[in-house]
């Protein structure tokens, strides 16, 4: 199992909803901190979502952020939120180009574990794990 830390950057120069991160398959990611920040001397909001597959959850909904300041997207100074295989986390901000949003987080990278029950007899089985490590 691997532990990386990691940070995403994006500058939101649109209006739609931009993914900043997307959840790997075999990955669990623990994000510590999403700071939004307002960089045209212009007042601006934006919003956050979880989306999953045709599900999309939002927790941070038309968040204010004002000219030439900063915000944290999470709430408080102990906030963590926990993303899992295909989760993609998106912003939107309000008006394009006016938006830049930095996410540091922890990457958890499972190893690819095989489980197999092999029969012995009619009544027991041999449960085998096997781990695939790649070259």
């Amino acid at each position: 199992m691997a532990h990386t830390y990691k940070n995403a950057k994006i500058d939101l120069t649109t209006t739609d909803a931009t993914a900043l991160i997307t959840v790997a398959e075999g990955s669990t990611i623990i994000i510590k901190s999403i700071i939004i920040c307002e960089d045209s001397n212009n007042d601006d909001s934006i919003s956050l979502t979880i989306v999953n597959g045709s599900d999309t959850f939002q927790f941070l909904k038309d968040a204010f952020v004002g000219a030439k300041s900063t915000i944290q997207g999470m709430g408080g100074h102990n906030a963590t939120l926990v993303l899992t295989e295909s989760d993609i986390l998106k912003a939107t901000a309000a008006t394009a180009n006016r938006l830049h949003v930095i996410t540091s987080y922890l990457e958890i990278t499972w190893p690819n574990l095989y489980l197999y029950l092999l029969p012995i007899s009619k009544k027991f089985f041999l449960c085998v794990k096997i781990l695939l490590i790649k070259h």
